[in-house]
């Protein structure tokens, strides 16, 4: 993972730190100061063996999902904490990550803890916080959090243009007309298979924009 650096920072392999999935410790006892939501990671890491990557995100445009009220599940930190827990939303410590971790899978899910266990889920909201997404490769967990970002946004504007046209016209309540199930599956299945394409062009994008250094 990152030394506790912005990301864009990043140029070289010293601003990485490795850290033990058991435990979430640095490998290197001298090693750089790291992030303090590490546990994310290393207990989805535990728990789901296929995991090879992780992203936790704070994008403004998915937060007012995690807030709203609405019929979403989402991961709160006040129901894990213990009694003499930092109650700053941070996953902190292993018990967090290991609560947050579970929300990978269906709330009806018969898991057996000793089984070797798949994801149900690739992206869990976090109240107040943000998300996190987890996959089977880099590629395909980045291109999941963007486009939760953008999903978000998309539905965001939706909504705000129902409600606009309710308040307006004082018609019958219409929803918005969401991909029915038959859809979401195979769009699910095409969105899978053309990431690569989105990829390169981010690839392109971090490699053109002066920012981002890569010292060799």
């Amino acid at each position: 993972m990152p030394r506790n650096v912005a990301p864009a920072n990043i140029t070289s392999a010293k601003d990485l730190v490795q850290y033990n999935v058991v435990d979430s410790e640095p490998v290197e006892a001298n090693a750089a100061p790291g992030y303090i939501e590490r546990y994310i990671h290393s207990e989805i890491y535990r728990r789901f063996p296929g995991v090879r990557s992780v992203i936790h995100s704070h994008a403004s445009a998915v937060l007012p999902y995690s807030i709203s009220g609405a019929k979403t599940p989402v991961f709160d930190v006040a129901k894990y904490y213990k009694s003499d827990a930092t109650r700053d939303l941070l996953i902190r410590d292993r018990h967090l990550g290991e609560s947050l971790a579970k929300y990978f899978h269906a709330e009806d899910a018969d898991v057996v803890e000793t089984e070797t266990l798949e994801l149900d889920h690739s992206v869990v909201l976090m109240r107040g916080h943000g998300y996190t997404v987890a996959a089977q490769g880099i590629e395909e967990c980045v291109y999941r959090a963007i486009y939760t970002r953008d999903n978000a946004a998309v539905q965001t504007e939706s909504l705000g243009l129902l409600a606009a046209a309710y308040n307006l016209s004082y018609g019958p309540r219409v929803d918005i007309d969401y991909l029915r199930p038959d859809e979401l599956s195979a769009a699910g299945k095409i969105a899978m298979t053309g990431w690569a394409r989105a990829w390169g062009l981010w690839v392109r994008e971090v490699e053109a924009i002066g920012l981002y250094v890569h010292e060799r």
